[in-house]
């Protein structure tokens, strides 16, 4: 049974009594709207309205606490940015994990390319309309450049995972036919699924095209490089005087320069007093520490041939538990001469027995790691230097891109994504989905219930400090605003609001219908899959473009104004009509 047939002319005939049996059947489309039967895919406008109410009156009341406490100043900055960081290195992975392991199997998976050739279709769009509404208020390069960062980046994580929750727990009409048994948790599986795959796309250019060039300082403009001078000139004058005298102290004292300019750690004491340099007892020095010693060049001979006849028998650091690869080597000793090793200390000696068969298992694996890691890489080397210098080159060529490509997978990586990918590989295998999530195995009842414990966390954490962050962000600021904000600030809210919320809305609607009606692709069968698309249309700007926006100093008090406006005034209407537009396109295309 799919979501089709829930609400079939059969089943309300039978709710509202046989009264209205040969009234019902015979009623124009005017009387069945009046009776709330206006479609099929979802229920009358009235009811609706009140269903989508009541999903985004859950978001504010939950982030309305976090509001409330930061505006009383018990949440500040550094703790905000704590907890969204532990929320997104624990909590967020766990819900990740948790609601998709748990739902998707390998058939759902392999029809997620869809998903990437919409995200590039919603950003060509979000920037040209950005581009067309920043020629229409003539605003320069840099305020072109913040209208298009407001309208290109939406927000696809802390807003869009809540509401996906409450509206699959809320509307009924969600079940996707084609899954046999779909019930509310796997639709919100799936949809915390698309929103994290849009989520990724999104960070990478957010982090990169946005950071670095479309919310770049003032001084990336050549148009405001005399201005910056400027204003360098007279704020930092005073400052260059006592960073430059703090400078010559410090070189003085206990820095020099080199050669190349780095200012390197003096080795020459500024003092000759012998306080200065006095070292209290307690370790017993060894030689080559004291300072004032006659015997100096004699005692470092004598210790140098200890190391070496040491190191030679175990190259180990006992103190420290490291291999001495390269120890030195005693030049102009006779190999005959050895002297009697001197233990130090505070140096561990090994015990004997069994006690000490810990630290000499230890001491033999060290030995042997650093015997064939040597082997390994010597053999390499010969074969490597074996070759011709064409393959060498090519080699060495494909040995470099290989790492830059590792690190910068490394890089992209997080723990949301992480979780993402470990969850499908739980999912795509049937035996360790059903070890982790079968009732009553010791996986599930351990490990699996802990996770979904810590996975509770996540959403409300999510919303509290959303609160505090548009607590944080509208707040008033001082006088020393940029007086190019003050004169284009309000033209900047009201082109950014148009270039996210409105006019992308109105484009990718028509685009989403098409794709869903023609495009031969599965998911765009299912009506969560439709409602994350739309949201995210018409969602407000990313909170991290405040972030941005406070690190290169960009229109930050705008900035606040659009996230208030965006998610306190706006998001309700635009969310009513946003949900609509999908349950529309769902009914359209089925």
């Amino acid at each position: 049974m799919g979501f089709l047939e829930f609400r079939s002319p059969t089943s309300l005939r039978l709710t509202v009594g046989d009264a209205f049996d040969q009234l019902s059947t015979t009623a124009p489309s005017p009387f069945v709207i009046f009776k709330g039967q206006a479609h099929d895919s979802h229920p009358a406008l009235g009811h609706l309205v009140l269903l989508v109410f009541g999903a985004v009156m859950e978001v504010v009341c939950v982030s309305l606490p976090g509001y409330i406490i930061a505006r009383l100043g018990h949440f500040d900055a550094d703790k905000q940015k704590f907890l969204a960081n532990l929320n997104v290195m624990l909590f967020t992975p766990c819900l990740i994990f948790t609601k998709l392991a748990s739902q998707l199997n390998a058939d759902k998976l392999v029809e997620l390319g869809v998903i990437p050739i919409i995200f590039v279709i919603q950003t060509l769009v979000s920037y040209l309309v950005a581009t067309l509404v920043s020629k229409c208020f003539r605003f320069n390069k840099r305020a072109s450049n913040f209208v298009t960062a407001m309208g290109v980046f939406g927000n696809s994580n802390s807003l869009p995972i809540s509401l996906v929750i409450s509206l699959s727990q809320t509307l009924k009409g969600l079940h996707w036919d084609r899954i046999p048994g779909d019930n509310d948790d796997e639709v919100a599986a799936r949809g915390i699924l698309y929103l994290m795959i849009f989520q990724q796309l999104g960070q990478l250019v957010r982090w990169s095209w946005g950071y670095h060039v479309l919310l770049a300082p003032k001084d990336k403009y050549e148009e405001y490089n005399d201005e910056t001078i400027e204003e360098g000139r007279y704020r930092g004058e005073g400052q260059n005087v006592e960073e430059s005298e703090s400078l010559i102290q410090g070189i003085d004292s206990t820095h020099e320069i080199g050669e190349e300019g780095v200012l390197h750690h003096s080795r020459t004491p500024t003092h000759s007093d012998d306080s200065e340099v006095y070292e209290p007892a307690g370790r017993t020095p060894v030689a080559g520490s004291s300072r004032g010693s006659p015997n100096d060049s004699e005692d470092d001979e004598h210790d140098t041939i200890r190391k070496h006849n040491v190191t030679k028998q175990c190259p180990i650091d006992l103190q420290n538990g490291e291999i001495i690869e390269d120890y030195p080597q005693a030049e102009g000793v006779d190999g005959i001469l050895s002297f009697p090793r001197i233990g130090n200390t505070d140096e561990p000696e090994i015990p004997a027995g069994v006690k000490g068969m810990r630290m000499r298992t230890r001491i033999c694996v060290q030995r042997y790691k650093v015997k064939t890691s040597t082997y390994v890489s010597h053999t390499g080397r010969r074969v490597f230097a074996a070759l011709p210098r064409p393959l060498q080159t090519l080699l060495s060529g494909l040995y470099s891109a290989w790492i830059r490509f590792l690190h910068g997978v490394w890089e992209f990586m997080n723990p949301p994504l992480w979780a993402m990918l470990a969850a499908v590989f739980v999912a795509s295998v049937p035996a360790l989905q059903k070890m982790f999530f079968q009732e009553e195995s010791f996986i599930k009842t351990s490990v699996t219930s802990a996770i979904s414990s810590s996975a509770g966390v996540a959403v409300p954490l999510i919303l509290v400090v959303l609160g505090a962050n548009l607590a944080r962000n509208t707040q008033k600021r001082g006088d020393d605003a940029d007086p190019e904000e003050k004169e284009i600030g309000t033209k900047l809210l009201i082109a950014s609001l148009i270039s996210r919320m409105l006019l992308p809305t109105l484009i990718m609607a028509p685009i989403l219908a098409i794709f869903a009606k023609y495009v031969p692709v599965s998911i765009l069968d299912d009506p969560i899959f439709v409602i994350v698309c739309f949201l995210l249309t018409g969602a407000p700007s990313a909170l991290q473009l405040a972030q941005i926006c406070q690190i290169n100093n960009v229109y930050e008090g705008v900035m606040g104004k659009i996230l208030f406006q965006s998610y306190v005034i706006w998001i309700l209407p635009s969310t009513l009509v946003l949900v609509m537009c999908a349950l529309e396109v769902v009914e359209w295309a089925a």
